[in-house]
C-alpha cells in the first residue's frame, strides 16, 4: 500500500479550511442570504481580455458565478451567495491554480462603500470563528484586522507608491505593470487594505461614480500584500454593458485570444437588475492568509500535478 504523504501532510490545513468556510457559511445565513447554486459550465462567461476560460463541449467552465447570480438580482432575488469551483487557463503559480474556489455575494439596495463594509465583517467575524483573535501572522509581519481597516484610492496609492500619477502609468500604458510591481506587495501589511476606485477603463463590470467619471466604483481588499477579493457597484445599463463587452472582444480578437460569444441573455435582463453590489473573494487565498501558507498548493486537497 502506497500512502500519498503530501496528502496526509495537509490534513490540518484541510481541517481549518473546512471550519472557515463554515464560518463563512454561518455569517451569510445569518445575514438573510440566500446560498445558490448556478451552472458550473455556461454558453458565455463575461469577456475580459486578462481571463482565459476554459472550453467544455462547446461552451466553457465559469470563470466565475457572476452572470448568472445577477440575473437572479434581476429577477427579485435581493440577498445571494454562493460558494463554487471556478475555472481560469493558464493561471498556475504560488498563489493561483486553475481550478479554484470562489465565494461570491450580491446585495440589492447598496453600493460598493456598504459592500467594503460588509466584506471588513466578513473576514472579522470568520477570524473570530476561528480563534485567532484578531492578530494574522503572515509572511513574518502581524496583520491587525480588528485595527480600522485601510482605504485609499487608486490615485493616492499610485502617487504613494508608484511613483508616478494614476494618469500618467495609463498613459504610458504601464499601470498594471506598476500594480503589481510596486503598488500591490504595499498593501494590506500591518492591517487589510481597501484600493478603490480604479480609473474608467479598467471597469469591467462596475459603473462610473456620479460626481467623477474618470473612475469606476471598484475595490480591491488586500492582506499582506495578496489581493483577496475584486468588488462593484454593479452596472445596469445594458447599453453600456454591450458597448464594454464588445470592446473586450475586439481586444481579445486583437491579440488573438479565444472568442467568446457576449452573453446575450445576461444583457437582455440587466436592466431589470436593481441598484446593487457584489463581490468575488478568493476562498483558497483567505485560508492561505489566515494559516500563514507559503503557496496555495498547502491548502488544496490536491494540485493539478497531483492529479
Amino acid at each position: 500500500m502506497t500512502v500519498n504523504w503530501g496528502l496526509a501532510r495537509r490534513r490540518e490545513a484541510l481541517g481549518a479550511r473546512a471550519r472557515i468556510i463554515q464560518e463563512i457559511r454561518r455569517f451569510f445565513i445569518e445575514g438573510g442570504y440566500l446560498e445558490v447554486e448556478t451552472p458550473l459550465r455556461i454558453p458565455a462567461p463575461a469577456p475580459e481580455s486578462h481571463i482565459d476560460p476554459v472550453p467544455a463541449d462547446g461552451w466553457f467552465l465559469q470563470t466565475s458565478p457572476e452572470i448568472c447570480m445577477k440575473r437572479m438580482l434581476a429577477a427579485g432575488y435581493g440577498r445571494l451567495f454562493q460558494i463554487c469551483h471556478c475555472w481560469r487557463a493558464g493561471e498556475r503559480g504560488r498563489m493561483h491554480v486553475p481550478e479554484f474556489t470562489m465565494l461570491e455575494w450580491y446585495r440589492a439596495g447598496t453600493d460598493y462603500a456598504g459592500l467594503m463594509d460588509e466584506c471588513e465583517r466578513l473576514v472579522r467575524s470568520v477570524v473570530e470563528g476561528m480563534g485567532f483573535g484578531g492578530k494574522l501572522a503572515f509572511r513574518g509581519g502581524t496583520i491587525d484586522s480588528a485595527a480600522p481597516w485601510e482605504r485609499t484610492t487608486v490615485r493616492d496609492a499610485f502617487v504613494k507608491h508608484g511613483g508616478m500619477t494614476m494618469e500618467e502609468a495609463l498613459e504610458r500604458d504601464v499601470f498594471d505593470e506598476v500594480m503589481v510591481e510596486r503598488i500591490e506587495p504595499r498593501l494590506g501589511n500591518g492591517r487589510p487594505t481597501f484600493i478603490h476606485d480604479y480609473p474608467a477603463c479598467r471597469g469591467a463590470l462596475a459603473r462610473l461614480k456620479p460626481d467623477d467619471p474618470t473612475v469606476a466604483e471598484r475595490f480591491e481588499l488586500y492582506i499582506g500584500g495578496v489581493e483577496l477579493a475584486n468588488a462593484f457597484s454593479e452596472l445596469t445599463d445594458p447599453v453600456e454593458q454591450r458597448t464594454r463587452f464588445e470592446s473586450e472582444a475586439a481586444f481579445r480578437a486583437f491579440r488573438g485570444q479565444i472568442t467568446i460569444p457576449l452573453p446575450e441573455n445576461f444583457l437582455a435582463e440587466l436592466a431589470e437588475m436593481p441598484p446593487s453590489a457584489g463581490i468575488a473573494l478568493g476562498v483558497d487565498r483567505l485560508v492561505m492568509v489566515l494559516l500563514d501558507a507559503a503557496s496555495i498548493d498547502e491548502v488544496v486537497a490536491f494540485t493539478p500535478e497531483e492529479l
